[in-house]
């Protein structure tokens, strides 16, 4: 049987928290920012749980996490 491989794209993107819940960064942060609200961006600086289908899918793509 070969090894499992991770994939690269989900390790840049998530994480799996010591309680085996998948965390991740909301989208929208990245451009056209000049009209967003201060308030909406420190919401969107704020981290992601995924839900359990979600994360379920995820860490298919992270097998050694």
């Amino acid at each position: 049987m070969p090894k499992l491989k991770t994939h690269s794209g989900a390790k840049k993107r998530f994480k799996v928290t010591g309680t085996g819940k998948v965390a991740g960064k909301k989208a929208g942060k990245s451009h056209n920012l000049s009209h967003k609200s201060r308030s909406r961006m420190r919401t969107l600086d704020r981290g992601l749980i995924l839900t359990p289908v979600e994360a379920a899918k995820i860490k298919m793509l992270l097998p050694n996490a």
